[in-house]
């Protein structure tokens, strides 16, 4: 059997994972500056994150949503006191496109309607709901096309005004990325974030903000929306709630009411599942990456705006995006093949950095100095 050949990939083997290194299968060193995706929030296989799991895989591993669960309220005790929403309701689901298809099904279920708002280069996730409010149409089968998702240009306030004096009645959801990974690192305005907060207040709408790639500490917040000082109704978790290990959730304003059988999942909440984000949320916590993240972001973004000819860098925290010009367009490549270091992209012309929050000041260091000689190798001019 043939692997179903949807990937680009790189052709090496990692074989071995530690902090923010991984190593291939010819012992050669890398340094991870993407994290998988944004997966790996707190370090590969973290010694605490590995005991957790451990532990719990030799008492239980899963049962079903049939039983009592008592790591999923431990769970969520923990997530209320490390992100300061110790008065909303969770839902654990497996991934961050079940996430974000459950929080539009909420909002729907709540307000009793059927239009969704959504932004240009939005990412949302590939299942039906959620990549019809993705802004990208290699990724809409013809069956996941609906009139029901309206997009709008990102950070347009007067489009989002007009729009909601025109049919604000009938929007069941504005959904938002904080920061928009996929996008090209594009960050939401507090001023746009605010707005959005009272239009849906005005209207009775459900703000959901998906939190997906930019929230769980990422932007030394512990929600990127937190960098505007506002409220969503629903947030949605994956990637780094688990590091690695497959966890998602929703979290809800206490005004929105549960009702048996609205929402239901097989392996979401399990309890490997659990005890993977326990892990996480300890060692944010102890180890106060949030607080790393900030400062590391601060210090890795102030030096990159040294660099020529490195353009717009931009981000919060360890999410961060710059532009990349034509003369070396090919910087991304050259750091894995010739630095051996792992960096992310969006089309056409961005490198992402999206490493683990405990990266360290000698490991940005370390990238830093890579970046520059690199720079030098494709314009020695």
């Amino acid at each position: 059997m043939k692997l179903f050949d949807v990937y680009p990939i790189n052709p090496i083997h990692i074989a071995r994972a530690q902090g923010s290194y991984v190593w291939d299968n010819h012992g050669q060193q890398y340094l991870d500056m993407y994290g998988g995706h944004a997966v790996i929030s707190i370090g590969h296989t973290h010694p605490h994150w590995t005991q957790s799991i451990t532990e719990q895989l030799n008492q239980i591993a899963f049962y079903s949503n049939s039983v009592q669960i008592p790591l999923q309220q431990q769970l969520a005790d923990k997530l209320g006191q490390v992100s300061g929403k110790t008065d909303y309701q969770l839902f654990l689901c497996n991934s961050g496109a079940e996430a974000n298809e459950n929080a539009l099904k909420l909002a729907s279920f709540h307000t009793n309607r059927k239009k969704i708002v959504a932004f240009s280069k939005a990412f949302h996730g590939r299942t039906s709901l959620a990549v019809s409010a993705t802004d990208n149409k290699q990724y809409i089968a013809p069956v996941n096309e609906t009139d029901n998702v309206i997009f709008l240009p990102f950070n347009d306030e007067a489009e989002l005004k007009a729009l909601f004096e025109f049919e604000g009645e009938q929007i069941a959801a504005v959904i938002i990325e904080g920061i928009q990974g996929v996008g090209g690192i594009n960050i939401a305005t507090p001023s746009f974030l605010q707005l959005i907060r009272s239009l849906c207040d005005q209207y009775g709408s459900v703000y959901i903000a998906d939190s997906v790639q930019c929230g769980y500490g990422r932007s030394g917040k512990f929600f990127s929306h937190d960098h505007a000082g506002v409220d969503a109704d629903i947030y949605t978790m994956a990637k780094g709630m688990g590091n690695g290990f497959p966890v998602a959730g929703i979290i809800i304003a206490p005004h929105i009411a549960p009702k048996y059988f609205m929402l239901g999942t097989t392996f979401g909440g399990n309890h490997l599942a659990c005890a993977a984000a326990l892990a996480v949320l300890d060692v944010i916590d102890q180890e106060q990456l949030i607080d790393n993240a900030r400062e590391t972001g601060e210090y890795l973004m102030n030096a990159l705006r040294q660099i020529a000819p490195l353009q717009h860098v931009r981000g919060h925290g360890l999410m961060i995006g710059f532009d990349v010009p034509e003369s070396i367009a090919s910087l991304k490549k050259h750091l894995l093949e010739q630095y051996h270091i792992f960096t992310g992209e969006a089309k056409p012309n961005v490198i992402r950095l999206l490493p683990s929050l405990a990266l360290n000041r000698a490991e940005a260091d370390a990238f830093l100095t890579a970046i520059q000689q690199a720079i030098k190798d494709l314009q020695p001019s």
